[in-house]
C-alpha cells in the first residue's frame, strides 16, 4: 500500500497567492495590475509577497480608475500579454464593464477569431459583513449572462487555485469571481492540489457530498451553506447531494442533470437576486432537458433577498441565504 498523500490547511487566500506566484513564475508575459496590488500587497492581501518578488513591471498600482486599469489590461491582452486585472470588489468592475464585456468578451467574435484576448478579472464578489449595498452585490449572473466570458466562481481553497491557474492560462476573457469571507478559511488541500501543475478544468462542477433524496445545487460561499444543511438533514434521515457548480460560464447541467435523474429532486442556493439568477438558468435548463421527466416536485430556489442589501447585521443576515433557509426549501421539495 502507497502511503496517504499529504493534506494540509491553507487558507483561500494563500492558495489565491500560490496560483498568481506559480502563473507569474511560470509565465513572464502574466502581470498583476489593480489597486494597491503592488507595495501595500493587496487590498485582501491576495498578492502578498509578489512585488517584492516580481517588481513594477509585473505587479503594477493604478489610480482608481477601472475603467482606466481595465481598459489598459484588455489593450494588453490583445497583443498577448496575460494580464490579471484584480477589481477591489466586483461591485466596482460597474466603472469598467464595458472594458468587460463590449471590449474584451466580443473582440474574438467581431474580429472572426483573429484577436484573443486572454485576461482575468478576478476580485471579491457578492456578500461581505456590514458593508451595505454598494459593497455587496453578487454578480455571477450579470457576468454569467454574456457570450464570449467565461465565468468560474471557487469555493474551496483547491477550487481557487485550480481555477485560478486555468483561468491565467485561458486564452479567452475569465471572470473570477471570489469570496471575501472565505479569504480567511483554511481548507484542506491534497499534496497534488499544491503542486505547481495543478489545475482544476473550467465547466466542470464537483459532487462535494453523495446523496440520494434531493439534489442541491450552489456556488461560491453558499457550497458550505448546504453541506451544513445535508448534515443537520441527514439527522433526520435525508440524503443531500450537494453539488459545487465551480464554473457559471459554461455551466456544467450535465453534472446536475445527472444527479437530478437519481434524486428526483432539486434546490438551487445563491446569494444573487432572485430575477434572472444563476438558480433560475438551472432550473430552466432542466425543465428544458431529459431530466425533468425524473423531477416528482418542482424545483426550488434559494436566493438572497430582492433587496439592496442592508447594513443592519439582522437585515443583513436576514438578506442571504442561511442554513435554516436550505433545511426549509428541501423539506419544501421533498413536502415533509
Amino acid at each position: 500500500l502507497s502511503p496517504p498523500a499529504a493534506v494540509s490547511q491553507v487558507t483561500v487566500r494563500d492558495a489565491l497567492n500560490q496560483a498568481l506566484d506559480e502563473e507569474l513564475e511560470r509565465d513572464e508575459r502574466v502581470f498583476l495590475l489593480g489597486e494597491e496590488v503592488a507595495q501595500y500587497d493587496g487590498a485582501y492581501k491576495i498578492s502578498r509577497g509578489l512585488w517584492k518578488k516580481y517588481g513594477d513591471k509585473r505587479v503594477i498600482d493604478t489610480p482608481i480608475s477601472e475603467m482606466g486599469f481595465a481598459g489598459i489590461a484588455v489593450g494588453a491582452a490583445m497583443v498577448w500579454l496575460r494580464p490579471v486585472c484584480e477589481f477591489m470588489t466586483f461591485n466596482f468592475s460597474m466603472q469598467a464593464i464595458d472594458q468587460v464585456i463590449n471590449s474584451a468578451a466580443k473582440s474574438c467574435y467581431m474580429s472572426a477569431g483573429s484577436i484573443s484576448v486572454p485576461i482575468v478579472f478576478r476580485g471579491p464578489n457578492g456578500a461581505s459583513a456590514g458593508v451595505a449595498a454598494q459593497h455587496s452585490q453578487c454578480f455571477a449572473a450579470w457576468y454569467g449572462h454574456c457570450p464570449g466570458l467565461k465565468v468560474v466562481s471557487p469555493w474551496s481553497s483547491e477550487d481557487a487555485k485550480g481555477l485560478l491557474k486555468a483561468s491565467i492560462r485561458d486564452d479567452n476573457p475569465v471572470v473570477v469571481l471570489e469570496s471575501e469571507l472565505l479569504y480567511g478559511v483554511p481548507f484542506e488541500m491534497s499534496e497534488q492540489a499544491q503542486s505547481k501543475e495543478f489545475v482544476i478544468p473550467i465547466g466542470k462542477a464537483k459532487i462535494e457530498r453523495q446523496g440520494t433524496h434531493v439534489t442541491l445545487v450552489a456556488h461560491s460561499r453558499p457550497v458550505g451553506h448546504c453541506l451544513e444543511a445535508a448534515t443537520v438533514l441527514s439527522k433526520e434521515g435525508v440524503e443531500c447531494e450537494v453539488i459545487n457548480l465551480r464554473t457559471i460560464r459554461p455551466m456544467d447541467i450535465e453534472a446536475v442533470e445527472a444527479s437530478v435523474v437519481k434524486t428526483n429532486h432539486l434546490v438551487t442556493v445563491e446569494g444573487g437576486w432572485p430575477q434572472f439568477g444563476v438558480g433560475a438558468e438551472i432550473c430552466a435548463r432542466i425543465m428544458e432537458g431529459p431530466a425533468f421527466n425524473y423531477l416528482d416536485a418542482p424545483a426550488v430556489r434559494v436566493t438572497g433577498a430582492d433587496v439592496p442589501m442592508p447594513y443592519a447585521k439582522i437585515l443583513e443576515d436576514n438578506s442571504i441565504p442561511q442554513v435554516k433557509d436550505i433545511v426549509f426549501a428541501v423539506k419544501k421539495a421533498l413536502n415533509i
